[in-house]
This record gives C-alpha cells, sequence and structure tokens, in this order.
C-alpha cells in the first residue's frame, strides 16, 4: 500500500528540515486555518499555529496588493528567538516555518519555494 498524500507531504517537510539545518519545523496549512501536514516539536499547539499562519498570509497578501507591491512572496516574523517564515503553497495553502536566530534566510527561502513547488502537487 502506497503512503498517504499526508505521509508524503511530511516526508517533504523532513527532508527541507534535514537540508536546512537552521529549520527547527514546519508545517503545511490550508488557508481556513487547518493543519493539512506537519513537522511541529510536541507541545506546540498545531491548531493556534495554523490559524495564525493562515491569518497572517491573508492578511500580508491584502497588504502588499493595496500598497501596490504585488503579487506576496513571502512573510517574515522576526522575534528575539528567531524566525517564522511563510509561503503560499498555490492558492489554498501555506508552507509555514519556524528557524533558529542565527538562520541564513536566502536560503531558507529558496528551500521552501522548492518544497513548495512539490508540495503544490500534494495539497492540489
Amino acid at each position: 500500500m502506497g503512503k498517504s498524500r499526508t505521509d508524503l507531504m511530511v516526508q517533504r517537510l523532513r527532508t527541507m528540515q534535514a537540508s536546512t539545518p537552521d529549520v527547527e519545523s514546519s508545517a503545511v496549512v490550508s488557508v481556513d486555518g487547518l493543519i493539512i501536514a506537519s513537522s511541529l516539536p510536541s507541545g506546540v499547539e498545531e491548531d493556534r499555529i495554523s490559524a495564525m499562519s493562515a491569518a497572517m498570509l491573508s492578511l500580508g497578501e491584502r497588504i502588499s496588493g493595496e500598497l501596490g507591491r504585488g503579487l506576496l512572496q513571502e512573510v517574515y516574523i522576526h522575534g528575539s528567538s528567531g524566525y517564522v517564515l511563510l509561503v503560499s503553497v498555490g492558492s489554498d495553502a501555506v508552507l509555514t516555518v519556524l528557524a533558529r536566530q542565527q538562520a541564513k534566510l536566502g536560503l531558507i527561502f529558496l528551500e521552501m519555494r522548492r518544497a513548495s513547488e512539490d508540495l503544490l502537487e500534494l495539497v492540489g
């Protein structure tokens, strides 16, 4: 029996994390705020992360459009202990990554875009 779409998505998230050590965890979230697949640490409230990720991406898209910045590419939040990075996966999902404070963002966004393309086929 083959792997489910969710299993394949989780596998892709883990591959991204393995190739980019500054990525601590990640998730694919639907635009209505539900977890589709995750590789989040235990103790993290998936429901809260998914709802906030969807809301943040939606707000980012509105701001980008309203202020004439074109289509949203990514959203990033820089806190004192690291980053929360968001990239859309088509029009139906969001790839959310938690990254360490010393993370090389260019590399992570490149990996996120690659993962997003692969995940788009699975979300479809």
